[in-house]
C-alpha cells in the first residue's frame, strides 16, 4: 500500500502587511510594495491546521452582552471626537506623528485625565528618561499618583510591569523603542516591531484595558514599520501640524468603533497643548483694516467645517518668467486658477508675480474653495478689498463654470456662525434656506463672482 507524502515548498512572507505567497514575487499582492517580499522557512504543500475544540459556543448576537464594551471618554473632548466618543475596553490606538508635534504631550495630558478619574494607568517610556518624563508632566499640569510610570525598553520588562500593576490604561512612547530577547534584530526592525505589538496586542484583549501606542512615520508621512501594525490594532490617528504653526490635527484613518470623518483640533501653548472647540480664530485674520487680496472660504475637513483664509500678493515682475509661491495650497490648482482668471475672465495676471498663503498654518485641499482663491488673486491684481463681511464657497471649472459641492448647507450655516453676512455659493448648490441675517448670492461664472465681489475702482 503506497502512503502520501506532504512535501514542502519554500514559504514567502511580505514583511511590511505579513501577506504569504508559494513562490517569490517582486509585489506584493496585499499591500502592493515592492521588494519586501522574503522567505519566511518551509510551508506545508496542504492544509496542516484542523479543527479544535472550542472555548465557548456560537451565539445568538443579540444574547452577547455589550455594556462590557461601553466607550469611556478620557477627557480631552477633541481626542474623544476622533475616536468616536472616548476608548473603548481592549482597544488599542496607534498614534503616529512626526517628531516634536505633540504626541507625547497628548498622551501625557489623557494619562492624567485618566489618573485623576480614578483609574490606574501605567505609562511606558523608552524615548525619554523616567526624570524627563517627570519634568514635561510637572511643565503641562499631568503630576497624579494614580499615573505610574517606567522606563524600560525590554518587552518582557514590560509585561513584568503590566503583571504587577494591572492597569487601568496603558501608555507606550513608543513602539519602536522596545524589544524582544526572544526574536533577531534592532528595535524598531520589521520582526522586532511586529513581535512587541502582537504581544501587547495579546495582553491588552485578554485583559480588557485600552492602550494606545505611539508609532513613528516614515518620510513620506506613512506609519513606520510593517503594515501588520496598522492592521492588527482597531485605531490609527495621524497626528499632523506644521513646525513653525500651533495648529495640530488629529485625524483617524482607521477606526474599527467609529467613523473615520471626525477631526480633532489642538494648539500649542507654553503648558502643553488644548484642544480647540472652535478654531475659527486660528484660521481668520484679526486685521482692523480690511486689505486687498483675501477672502474667506468655508472648507469640510471630514465631517467638520472649518474656515481659511486665503490671501495673495500679486506685483510686477522683473523676470522673464513670474515667480509663483504657495503656502498651504497645492500650486498646481493655483496654476489652473491662475489661467482661468486669464482666459475666462480677463484677469491679466500672466506676466507678475503671484503669492499665495493661508492664514494660521492649515492646508486647502478641497476644490470648494476655489472661488475664494479667485477672488483673493482678482482683488489682489486690481487692489480693491472684497467685499467686506463675505466668503466664497465653489469649485471652479476650466470653463469659467462655478460648479456645485457638497455640504452647502452646513457650510452657509457655519459661515453665518462666523459673523459672515454675504457667501457666495453655485447656482446649482443651495439646498437650505440660508440662515437669518445672511445674503446668498448664488452665480453661475466666475466672472460673475468676480463682478460682484471685487467692485470696480
Amino acid at each position: 500500500m503506497a502512503t502520501s507524502t506532504r512535501t514542502a515548498r519554500p514559504g514567502y512572507r511580505c514583511t511590511e502587511c505579513g501577506w504569504t505567497a508559494a513562490k517569490w514575487v517582486g509585489r506584493c499582492g496585499e499591500c502592493q510594495a515592492w521588494g519586501t517580499v522574503e522567505e519566511a522557512g518551509s510551508a506545508p504543500a496542504g492544509p496542516a491546521t484542523k479543527a479544535t475544540a472550542t472555548r465557548s459556543p456560537a451565539r445568538p448576537i443579540g444574547d452577547i452582552e455589550a455594556t462590557a464594551s461601553e466607550r469611556r471618554a478620557t477627557g480631552v473632548d477633541e481626542f474623544d471626537r476622533v475616536l468616536g466618543g472616548g476608548l473603548v475596553p481592549g482597544a488599542v490606538v496607534l498614534l503616529a506623528g512626526e517628531p516634536g508635534v505633540g504626541k507625547s504631550t497628548l498622551l501625557l495630558d489623557v494619562a492624567a485625565r485618566a489618573a485623576r478619574a480614578g483609574s490606574r494607568v501605567l505609562y511606558v517610556t523608552g524615548e525619554e528618561s523616567a526624570g524627563q518624563v517627570r519634568l514635561r508632566a510637572e511643565r503641562i499640569g499631568a503630576l497624579d499618583t494614580g499615573m505610574l510610570l517606567a522606563a524600560e525598553t525590554d518587552l518582557g520588562a514590560v509585561l513584568a510591569h503590566i503583571d504587577e500593576v494591572q492597569p487601568d490604561l496603558l501608555m507606550v512612547d513608543s513602539i519602536q523603542t522596545l524589544a524582544s530577547a526572544a526574536v533577531d534584530g534592532t528595535p524598531g526592525g520589521v520582526s522586532q516591531v511586529r513581535e512587541v505589538s502582537s504581544s501587547l496586542i495579546q495582553v491588552a484583549k485578554l485583559r480588557g484595558f485600552p492602550m494606545v501606542l505611539v508609532g513613528h512615520v516614515t518620510r513620506e508621512g506613512t506609519v513606520a514599520g510593517p503594515r501588520l501594525v496598522e492592521h492588527l490594532v482597531d485605531v490609527v490617528c495621524q497626528f499632523e501640524g506644521e513646525q513653525h504653526s500651533q495648529l495640530r490635527l488629529l485625524r483617524s484613518i482607521k477606526n474599527r468603533y467609529g467613523s473615520v470623518d471626525e477631526v480633532g483640533c489642538f494648539q500649542l501653548v507654553d503648558t502643553g497643548i488644548e484642544g480647540v472647540s472652535d478654531p475659527s480664530g486660528l484660521f481668520l485674520s484679526r486685521e482692523g483694516a480690511h486689505v486687498a487680496g483675501t477672502c474667506a472660504t468655508i472648507t469640510i475637513d471630514g465631517k467638520r467645517p472649518l474656515p481659511a483664509e486665503i490671501q495673495a500678493l500679486v506685483a510686477p515682475s522683473a523676470l522673464n518668467n513670474p515667480r509663483r509661491a504657495t503656502s498651504g495650497i497645492d500650486s498646481s490648482r493655483v496654476a489652473m486658477i491662475l489661467a482661468v482668471l486669464q482666459r475666462r475672465v480677463g484677469v491679466a495676471v500672466a506676466a507678475d508675480d503671484v503669492y499665495v498663503s493661508t492664514i494660521g498654518g492649515a492646508r486647502v485641499t478641497e476644490p470648494a474653495a476655489d472661488v475664494a482663491l479667485a477672488l483673493a488673486l482678482a482683488s489682489a491684481r486690481a487692489d480693491v478689498p472684497v467685499r467686506s463681511g463675505l466668503a466664497a464657497i465653489g469649485e471652479v471649472a476650466l470653463s469659467g463654470a462655478v460648479r456645485p459641492v457638497h455640504g452647502i448647507g452646513q457650510r452657509v450655516a457655519e459661515a453665518a456662525r462666523l459673523g459672515f453676512t454675504e457667501v457666495i455659493v453655485p447656482a446649482t448648490g443651495i439646498t437650505v434656506d440660508p440662515p437669518a441675517g445672511v445674503k446668498v448670492h448664488a452665480v453661475a461664472s466666475l466672472r460673475d463672482a468676480v463682478e460682484l465681489a471685487v467692485p470696480r475702482s
